[in-house]
């Protein structure tokens, strides 16, 4: 029987789930406090022609399109993709993308703030007997997974660097996903490497990749830990959202049997 096995954390407010001015804030409206709004619909009617008194839940969200687990486009990244060509948005990512057999590499031992490199990576697809085909959907399990909204989430897990990146790009991949906040290592030790070298290419090394492949990558995913290396595929349709640099996403593990 097919299995599906959830990858995404909810969005909610109230928990360190991204640096402070950047997380969402969720106004819930239940069902009594909605009736006001409901009966300007329907002028003639009263609070007590409605079932049990009730109006309707809603919620009100103040969010950017990279909070919760969402798929980034080309388009945040940088204005050009493919070595100049114009940056596709999220709602001109191409669905099949979106929905392609996925690898976890396990990366949990590296420590905060690592850089993968290409080695990294083969490293670990030779030790899971894996060899990339072009479409895999390549996700990335760090030790920000188990942080998530905590106060140390933003600053855990390793990166992904330029180099890596573009090894992945290389050989088809065109999804990538790690369930740390952001595809590049934490800001805090970019930060420290930048102020010891002044090196500016190391400043989002891994998202500008996408200026020379264009690319995808899921951020803010979960349950890594529990997924076998490979075997699955994923889904991780975005919302369309007009014209937008990402966009919300489900994101699924899908097993065509029971996993063990």
């Amino acid at each position: 029987m097919r299995q599906l096995v959830d990858i995404s954390v909810p969005l909610q407010s109230g928990i360190a789930s991204d640096p402070p001015g950047h997380r969402p804030s969720i106004t819930y409206i239940d069902h009594q406090q909605s009736v006001p709004d409901m009966l300007r619909f329907f002028p003639d009617a009263t609070a007590e022609d409605l079932p049990d008194g009730d109006g309707w839940a809603i919620e009100r969200i103040e969010a950017t399109t990279h909070t919760g687990t969402h798929l980034d486009a080309p388009y945040h990244y940088a204005s050009t993709m493919d070595g100049g060509s114009r940056a596709i948005t999220i709602d001109e990512v191409p669905l099949h993308w979106c929905f392609q057999p996925g690898v976890k590499l396990d990366f949990r031992h590296l420590p905060d703030g690592h850089v993968v490199t290409p080695a990294d990576i083969d490293a670990e697809l030779d030790r899971i007997g894996h060899q990339l085909r072009p479409l895999d959907i390549v996700l990335i399990n760090t030790r920000a997974g188990t942080r998530y909204g905590q106060d140390d989430y933003v600053t855990s897990g390793c990166g992904v660097g330029r180099a890596a990146t573009l090894h992945l790009l290389e050989q088809g991949v065109r999804v990538t996903g790690t369930d740390a906040w952001s595809w590049d290592a934490p800001f805090v030790f970019t930060a420290e490497r930048y102020a010891r070298d002044h090196d500016a290419s190391i400043i989002w090394e891994g998202h500008r990749a996408g200026r020379e492949i264009g690319y995808c990558h899921i951020e803010k995913l979960h349950n890594l830990e529990n997924l076998p290396a490979h075997g699955f595929q994923v889904a991780c349709f975005p919302v369309k959202i007009h014209r937008a640099s990402a966009g919300w996403t489900r994101a699924v593990a899908i097993f065509d049997e029971d996993v063990a």
